[in-house]
């Protein structure tokens, strides 16, 4: 490899590898010792909403996590958080960001609709999800049958004060992809977050299909989210979410490296 090979494979590989683990456990998803517990967001009056729907199906093997929901029924007639997920389990821990360096977060997820209507993303999907709770922001990717999407927001959840910082304080950035896909057809998935460059990078199946730059905050950790999600604009008489579809989601452990910077 010549000297400008090398210069452009730092350019493009600027970290010297780092450490992995494993973040699953979904066997021991119903014992209090779980890494999982369900999502949810404080309401107004003091009370608390959980993403869960009574009737949901969790099937565990091979150390795989699959949950169906057919029908949903879970809505929320005022904040469009609380009904946009119908199932969502967040991790216990917070993964914390090297301050010099990045992180990235792996895994496979596959996913199938029951009645969603075709090419509609937005109409169901499975979701991973990274979330800063101390910020409001929210690294995902959405995937339907047919329409795999990223996902790059700084959010006001219930509870957070987000940041004025950049040119926009509230934003989601929904970026659908030009991707094949089929119902229950398993991905790879891969976020990366690199703090000391300010850049989020996704990949598919080890592809890069979207990068932001810029990031304007300094994100120090992460709350990992595997949900059953809709994406429907509430209406003048509520939720607008439901029409009899449902939805299966199945997602490997995660797989987290912590990446140091190359040495110059």
């Amino acid at each position: 490899m010549t000297t400008s090979e090398q210069a452009e494979a730092k350019r493009d590989h600027p970290h010297a590898g780092g450490t992995s683990r494993e973040y699953g456990g979904f066997a021991d998803l119903l014992k209090p010792s779980s890494p999982w517990q369900f999502g949810g967001f404080p309401l107004p009056d003091g009370g608390f909403w959980q993403y869960r729907e009574p009737n949901s199906t969790v099937l565990v093997r091979n150390g795989r996590l699959q949950c169906t929901v057919h029908p949903f029924t879970r809505t929320h007639d005022r904040i469009q958080f609380l009904d946009n997920a119908k199932q969502m389990w967040f991790s216990k821990e917070r993964f914390a960001v090297p301050e010099h360096g990045a992180i990235s977060f792996e895994l496979s997820i596959a996913a199938r609709g029951f009645g969603t209507a075709p090419g509609d993303l937005y109409d169901g999907f499975v979701s991973f999800n990274l979330l800063d709770f101390s910020s409001g922001w929210a690294l995902d990717f959405f995937v339907s049958n047919d329409v795999i999407a990223t996902v790059y927001g700084r959010l006001p959840f219930p509870g957070v004060t987000v940041p004025d910082t950049g040119p926009v304080r509230n934003f989601c950035l929904f970026k659908e992809l030009d991707l094949p896909t089929r119902p229950g057809q398993r991905h790879d998935f891969r976020i990366v977050y690199d703090r000391a460059a300010d850049t989020v990078e996704w990949f598919i199946d080890g592809e890069l299909v979207n990068r932001e730059e810029a990031v304007p905050d300094k994100i120090d950790g992460f709350t990992a989210a595997l949900g059953l999600m809709t994406e429907k604009d509430l209406g003048p008489n509520g939720s607008t979410s439901l029409h009899g579809q449902g939805l299966s989601g199945e997602w490997s452990p995660l797989r987290i490296t912590l990446l140091e910077p190359r040495p110059a």
